[in-house]
């Protein structure tokens, strides 16, 4: 949410930021964007006008585009965000698969996570 009465939220640091601290902000602009989606959505959805809902519905998409961005950039700085998102989803999909697969199907092996590089990510 906005911090206009925070006298601090947007000053520039006398330093620059460390890696570390690079990261640890743009973590922090990711979630704003996540909120800003979740935001414009829900008032896209209590509008009554059609424009308002137009409108709010693109700008909502125009920040899912902007945490792309951001997760792009976290990926390229972390060097392992793809590697352990995709493991995330490979066991939320093992996950699906026991939910809708008979008792007897076989379990699918888990992925050798070492072996990944974001090329063997990209289908």
């Amino acid at each position: 949410m906005p911090e206009f009465l925070n006298p601090f939220s947007g000053t520039v640091p006398d330093r620059k930021l460390t890696k570390e601290e690079l990261i640890r902000a743009i973590r922090l602009d990711l979630a704003a964007e996540h909120e800003a989606v979740h935001l414009y959505m829900a008032h896209a959805q209590a509008a009554d006008d059609p424009l308002a809902k137009k409108v709010l519905a693109d700008i909502a998409d125009e920040e899912r585009v902007h945490a792309g961005e951001f997760a792009r950039l976290l990926a390229i700085l972390t060097g392992d965000e793809d590697a352990l998102l995709a493991q995330g989803a490979k066991e939320v999909d093992e996950m699906a698969l026991e939910l809708s697969a008979p008792e007897t199907a076989e379990k699918p092996e888990k992925p050798n996570v070492e072996e990944m590089t974001i090329g063997s990510l990209k289908k």
